[in-house]
């Protein structure tokens, strides 16, 4: 329970439907960030709005405080991958070591069964049975099955997705009919625990990052200027370089090594191959190197709000694999999760590990 309208008509579905409810919200928040998130789901607003639901409901609340785990598998996982020259994606791993982590444990002390959750997306049996499969929320205006393609078979054969056959106005109508005072609350779409979308200052301040002065350079070496750390840079970013071109210019690599960013012209942010490490594959194991299934045509998202684009995806041993895009695509970003569809089915994906 984030204290939102999706989970709040997620509870109120399951009664619904008959089920035995329990909420709980996992207090993720460091103690510094609760006067500077007050209406986010790591805010004490959003526990109240949660409880007041649960109330309204007439279902037990848990409030469960999980923020020392959210501390090092979170935000110390952020504040790496940007020193790193890497951009994260907190989201997926909230989703895989607290949601559907910590949390099932939690389920298990209760006697639940299930972890139900406001995402939109869907769980089912594969044919034979033998997978738990994902997919495409109903709403593909609102779909989540990205932030969701690392949960292994085991954790989705726990989940359920109530809002997954619904748009987000249906969900509205729910808690709306229920009475809920989340019914019209707006969402927030930035990183729960970075205050005004600044991750920037966010890692300054929680004292997980400090300037350190390096150089800009061109594609041929060149300095052009000087930038504060690496970290405070990402993949296609052009505002804020403080340097003057006839032409604009893009951060198309960092380099955490040599402390330098590397800029080019907007041609040089095409990318038509890269390739992804730790990769989970939803529907089937994984696949071995040189096997039946070694080109494996998909479409294959590179952020969350990319629209998908067609690619071939062979994979290689250790867990990685290699996508090859039909089109070469804007800012492919080291640290993003490349996640592979087909049609509505998550096959699975890894995380980006070099572009060219």
């Amino acid at each position: 329970m984030s204290g939102g309208v999706d989970s709040s008509a997620t509870a109120a579905l399951l009664l619904d439907q008959g089920y035995d409810v329990v909420g709980i919200t996992l207090k993720l928040w460091p103690q510094d960030c609760v006067s500077r998130a007050e209406d986010k789901c790591c805010g004490p607003q959003a526990v109240t709005d949660a409880r007041s639901v649960c109330q309204k409901l007439g279902i037990p609340y848990y409030l469960v405080d999980e923020s020392p785990r959210f501390q090092s598998v979170v935000i110390q996982y952020f504040a790496d991958e940007y020193k790193a020259g890497r951009t994260p994606n907190p989201c997926v791993m909230c989703n895989q070591n607290l949601k559907f982590g910590r949390l099932i444990d939690r389920a298990n002390q209760l006697g639940a069964e299930y972890i139900a959750t406001g995402h939109f997306a869907r769980v089912e049996k594969s044919p034979d049975g033998s997978r738990t499969l994902l997919k495409r929320g109903l709403d593909r205006r609102k779909d989540q099955s990205y932030f969701l393609f690392s949960l292994r078979q085991d954790q989705l054969a726990r989940a359920m997705f109530p809002l997954g056959e619904k748009t987000k106005s249906d969900t509205r109508d729910v808690a709306r009919q229920c009475q809920l005072k989340t019914a019209d609350k707006e969402e927030s779409m930035e990183i729960c625990f970075v205050p005004d979308n600044d991750y920037g200052a966010f890692l300054q301040q929680a004292g997980l990052a400090t300037k350190h002065r390096g150089e800009i350079v061109n594609l041929q070496g060149h300095v052009l200027g000087h930038h504060d750390g690496v970290e405070f840079y990402t993949i296609g970013q052009r505002k804020g370089l403080g340097i003057s071109s006839p032409k604009p210019l893009y951060v198309i690599e960092l380099d955490p090594e040599q402390n330098r960013v590397i800029v080019g012209d907007d041609a040089a942010l095409d990318c038509g191959e890269f390739t992804v490490d730790r990769c989970n594959w939803i529907p089937f194991p994984t696949p071995l190197p040189g096997g039946d299934s070694e080109a494996i045509r998909a479409t294959v998202k590179i952020r969350y709000n990319h629209p998908g684009t067609p690619a071939t995806i062979t994979p290689l041993d250790g867990g990685r694999a290699r996508i090859q895009l039909d089109l070469p695509q804007r800012a492919v970003t080291p640290g993003q999760a490349a996640v592979f569809y087909q049609d509505d089915l998550v096959l699975g994906g890894g995380w980006i590990t070099r572009a060219r």
